[in-house]
């Protein structure tokens, strides 16, 4: 998992970090940041999204069992409608850091740029596939970010939310037309502004 060019990692804690939910219409973007501890290694980490939902289950409680130190953290619909959603995944990625119980030296994050962190940090593109401490964030991240959806879908099951996730799917648009925008809806992303518009129209 670990690729050679991060074998340079400087001595101490190194945090991987990760976020899911940039591209669905409602709900937290959710971030993780993650230290594994190297006596305690865990078999099968990976792209969150490359898992099955079985498998990432099974990860998920064993991050938090063997990790050295974990944290999930989010930001809300209303920051990422007054930040944009880049600048609130990065708040959310920073919450993770912030909120380790053990300060990292160092922070891999996963994408091409990094949040401001307390650590030195370094973006890994595609780090998800390529650094087992990104992989256990993402993993934590993902499965936190569906269980919350799982949620809404008992609160509101005419929207489908526990098959597309929040995604701008056929089914979660048609939704969205037929019966409104809900109050965890992200406003400022279009298809959820047009039906807003719509609505105050009539």
């Amino acid at each position: 998992m670990q690729s050679a060019e991060f074998d340079f990692r400087p001595a101490g804690h190194t945090a991987g970090v990760d976020e899911v939910g940039r591209g669905p219409l409602i709900g937290d973007v959710v971030a993780a940041a993650v230290i594994l501890d190297p006596d305690n290694p865990i078999e099968g980490l990976a792209d969150s999204k490359a898992l099955t939902e079985k498998k990432r289950e099974r990860l998920y409680g064993e991050i938090k069992e063997k990790a050295l130190a974990w944290c999930v953290a989010a930001a809300t619909p209303a920051e990422i409608d007054e930040l944009n959603i880049l600048h609130a995944s990065m708040l959310a990625m920073q919450r993770a850091v912030e909120g380790l119980s053990i300060a990292p030296d160092y922070a891999l994050v996963d994408g091409n740029r990094c949040p401001a962190l307390a650590c030195p940090s370094e973006p890994v593109v595609k780090g998800d596939a390529k650094v087992a401490e990104i992989s256990a964030a993402s993993i934590l991240a993902k499965v936190d970010r569906d269980r919350q959806m799982l949620a809404l879908h008992h609160q509101y099951p005419d929207y489908g939310f526990d098959r597309h996730k929040g995604y701008p799917t056929p089914q979660h648009l048609e939704a969205l037309e037929r019966l409104g925008a809900l109050p965890e809806h992200r406003r400022s992303f279009r298809p959820v502004r047009l039906r807003l518009e719509q609505s105050s129209d009539v």
